[in-house]
């Protein structure tokens, strides 16, 4: 991959790519500095990429390792910003005039919810859902088979329904 092609992928891409790593860290400084070192690590490697996967799936599956080392460096559980969430279909169960303001207070539970996950059913939860990528396309970007990417994501969305379980309960009294 020449230097000309490799600057179209980070013109076209540094918004997703930034995207990606803001909702796995919730702290738009450390989004940037992951972005930038995962473009650093990407032109490092460009020489490397054969062209099997898709130069989105290349790039992303970089920006979410970048991403996940920086959590396990800061070894802190980050949550996502309402930002984060908002593109997330979450089933409004809640009738009635309430259901806004039990809506806002569910999107908050549900942001703390994704953000308690282990790294790796975050990410699952957070590319197929959030991200809204192929499952095949997440299952390339975390390096795993589709089965075993699927499985990740079930115990994820498993995980979330139990953690806003209580919640949902409480409310519909």
């Amino acid at each position: 991959m020449d230097d000309e092609t490799f600057s179209s992928i980070v013109e076209n891409y540094t918004d997703y790519a930034y995207n990606i790593a803001y909702r796995m860290l919730n702290n738009p400084a450390y989004a940037d500095d992951v972005v930038q070192d995962a473009f650093l690590s990407a032109y490092r490697a460009r020489d490397r990429f054969r062209g099997d996967a898709q130069v989105t799936t290349w790039l992303y599956r970089i920006v979410v390792n970048a991403a996940l080392q920086k959590i396990r460096k800061d070894k802190k559980p980050k949550a996502m910003t309402q930002s984060g969430v908002e593109d997330l279909d979450v089933v409004d169960w809640s009738p009635g005039h309430e259901s806004q303001t039990l809506n806002s207070e569910l999107r908050g539970k549900l942001e703390t919810a994704i953000g308690d996950l282990s790294e790796d059913l975050r990410t699952a939860v957070i590319l197929r859902d959030v991200q809204q990528l192929s499952t095949e396309e997440a299952a390339d970007v975390v390096g795993v088979s589709v089965p075993a990417f699927k499985a990740r994501l079930h115990r994820g969305r498993v995980a979330l329904r139990e953690a806003l379980n209580s919640y949902v309960v409480t409310s519909k009294r």
